[in-house]
């Protein structure tokens, strides 16, 4: 009887690690790797690049430069709703947009959401915990004179074992001040699933 407590769970061991090997490897950031056919990275990058690029050739900017004196205009960029089939984090896809405004130099943006009322309540604290002359005043913020919002929708066809996936992301970016609708625009990526 002794044997068997003493086997038993040697051969249980033996048997659990055996069954569960997986071989991780580390791959390129950049590389496209597509396993499921549901959005992923790849989407949310290429798709931000592309809307960015997008609204950074329309005619919004150059009226605003030019009626500005050459300045750049200042965005914000709202929420993007999730609309599809399938789980977005669709805080993914407003932090490439972001980065692809940043990287271009054309526009200055403010933080949003939750990441402004962070900020707030770090100066409210600096005002009590801060000597004079480092804490950050109140009413120097820069506000912004657009705000950029829009929604990822999905359609499903599913056929047998065969589907497609077609995903259509638009977004428009309005005046603040006047809530005039300047720019829209949109990017369709259709995925074939077999």
């Amino acid at each position: 009887m002794k044997i068997l407590t003493f086997i038993f769970p040697v051969i249980l061991l033996l048997f659990v690690s055996g069954c569960g090997t997986q071989k991780v490897t580390r791959v390129d950031t950049n590389s496209v790797i597509d396993l499921s056919g549901r959005w992923n990275d790849t989407d949310s990058r290429l798709v931000a690049e592309e809307m960015v690029n997008q609204v950074l050739n329309g005619a919004w900017l150059n009226n605003y430069t030019t009626a500005h004196e050459g300045k750049k205009p200042v965005v914000i960029v709202g929420l993007i709703y999730n609309r599809s089939h399938e789980h977005i984090n669709s805080e993914t896809f407003v932090k490439d947009v972001e980065r692809a405004f940043i990287n271009s130099g054309k526009v200055r943006l403010v933080q949003a959401g939750e990441k402004r009322e962070e900020l707030r309540r770090e100066r409210a604290a600096q005002q009590d915990f801060a000597t004079t002359e480092t804490a950050k005043q109140w009413g120097k913020e820069l506000g912004a004179d657009f705000m950029m919002n829009g929604d990822i929708n999905s359609i499903v066809d599913v056929y047998r074992q065969k589907q497609v996936v077609f995903y259509q992301v638009n977004l428009e970016l309005t005046d603040l001040e006047t809530s005039e609708i300047v720019w829209i625009g949109d990017k369709k990526l259709k995925k074939y699933i077999k």
